[in-house]
């Protein structure tokens, strides 16, 4: 027996990353599944590696579309008879300055990350709230600090630090645990397809203060998330230092500070922008292709 016997996990985003490293965590320790995501193959795959129909209810949907995320919640509870554990993982970014980026792709990067999120709380707190069970909404340090380039992904990641907030103050007296989830650089495909499009983002990753530049491999961003989402946690730090800059944020965005830490951004974000107008999107191929195909449900 485990803490995590017997208990249901929703994670969007579950076809790979984080998501599909954290559901297969807590698959070993015996939890049943329900993931969603937009990227059907990987889902399929993940599915069937982690027990098939038996422990795992895989549904192919956008987070942006509420009804298919209410269907895939109904079809884990009817399966499973509840949601104990809410991850809303789910999350993209775009490329480009705010004078650059395409205004399609800013506008997605919202509706995934933050909209994505309420979406996600929204179908699952009913059983979450009768279960008196745990959400944990994946932010990230973008929230406590501003990264050059990246708004979109800074504004939505602030955003759903707030909205965590704001969700446990309402849902405290029913028993219900709310936590938020803030990474430094995990080497994901977001990560590699965003270095890979665009080079300038490795060097602009290169003017960061050192502990800033490493990518944390998967499995340990993973087993962090596991460990909070067992102590239910109302922030889960990747490093744990990066928790440090959470209560140095307003001393990051004094005049002072951002003058001495923005003086490398013109050395690469003219060149970032410049890598985007080339590509002609915002987006990594693979985020812009799932975006325009957008399953419902099947």
């Amino acid at each position: 027996m485990t803490a995590f016997t017997g208990k249901v996990a929703l994670v969007t985003g579950g076809a790979r990353g984080i998501g599909a490293e954290v559901a297969r965590r807590l698959r070993a320790r015996g939890a049943r599944l329900v993931l969603i995501d937009n990227d059907s193959a990987p889902l399929r795959e993940l599915a069937v590696e982690l027990g098939g129909e038996e422990h795992v209810v895989a549904v192919s949907a956008d987070v942006c579309d509420l009804a298919a995320v209410e269907n895939a919640v109904a079809r884990g509870v009817e399966r499973f008879g509840g949601i104990d554990i809410v991850v809303a993982n789910a999350g993209i970014s775009s490329y480009g300055s705010v004078l650059t980026v395409d205004p399609a792709a800013f506008r997605r990067v919202v509706e995934v990350n933050l909209i994505g999120s309420f979406h996600t709380v929204r179908a699952a707190l009913p059983s979450i709230a009768e279960r008196r069970g745990y959400v944990l909404i994946v932010s990230s340090i973008a929230a406590y600090v501003a990264m050059p380039g990246l708004a979109a992904y800074d504004a939505t990641k602030a955003g759903v630090e707030q909205f965590a907030n704001a969700l446990r103050l309402e849902v405290a007296h029913l028993g219900v645990g709310v936590g938020s989830a803030h990474m430094s650089w995990i080497d994901t495909s977001l990560v590699r397809e965003a270095h890979a499009d665009v080079p300038a983002s490795v060097r602009a990753r290169a003017t960061m203060p050192r502990p800033l530049r490493k990518a944390i491999p998967v499995r340990e961003c993973a087993a962090r998330f596991e460990r909070g989402i067992e102590r239910r946690a109302e922030r889960i730090n990747v490093p744990a230092w990066a928790g440090v800059l959470r209560w140095l944020r307003p001393l990051l965005h004094t005049p002072l500070v951002e003058r001495v830490s923005g003086r490398a951004v013109p050395t690469w974000l003219s060149d970032m922008d410049a890598e985007v107008v080339g590509l002609g999107r915002s987006l990594s191929a693979r985020v812009q292709a799932l975006g325009k195909s957008r399953p419902a449900s099947e």
